[in-house]
């Protein structure tokens, strides 16, 4: 799943090779990859999605067995843990929570952002909630306004997470 802007995203070699075979995006996230929305597509065998399908439509993506909302905005973290879900990429999370899939997010935010109270709630409610959050000592750091290097993102991390979360619930399966 991707949230943020276009100059911060994982290498498409990477997905295939993690095994991806789904993507998701935020309606404007999928705007600014433009041309490489088919190229995603191909690699993964399945369209990309940024907004909910009607309930005519069939469902053509595989169920998901581990979600990853990354870089995941200041607006996101937010929405995700007040449970607004106007946009699909929080829709679709915050019933992963409810299917019991393993949920990792990693925010891309800056220190400004983080000084407003709510932030910090949402954290804490995400990660009540189960959801793998990869902020602050061990994941991201926000930087001051202005200096982030979005080339320096951890997406490794994230999926190095997502792995980890999906290895242990298959360990937790009779």
């Amino acid at each position: 799943m991707c949230d943020g802007e276009r100059r911060s995203s994982p290498d498409r070699a990477g997905i295939a090779g993690e095994g991806y075979d789904a993507v998701n995006c935020r309606h404007d996230a999928a705007r600014w990859l433009g041309d490489d929305l088919p190229a995603l597509e191909e690699l993964t065998g399945h369209p990309v999605r940024s907004q909910y399908k009607l309930p005519r439509e069939p469902d053509v993506w595989p169920p998901a067995d581990v979600a990853v909302v990354a870089p995941a905005t200041f607006n996101t973290i937010n929405q995700w843990a007040l449970g607004i879900t106007d946009k699909f990429v929080v829709g679709f999370v915050a019933e992963a929570i409810g299917k019991g899939i393993p949920t990792v997010t990693m925010p891309c935010v800056n220190a400004a952002y983080v000084q407003h109270t709510q932030f910090d709630t949402s954290v804490a409610t995400l990660r009540a909630m189960g959801v793998r959050v990869l902020y602050g000592e061990g994941g991201f750091v926000p930087n001051e306004p202005g200096t982030g290097r979005p080339e320096r993102y951890p997406w490794q991390l994230a999926l190095d997470t997502a792995a980890s979360a999906l290895s242990e619930r298959e360990a937790d399966r009779p």
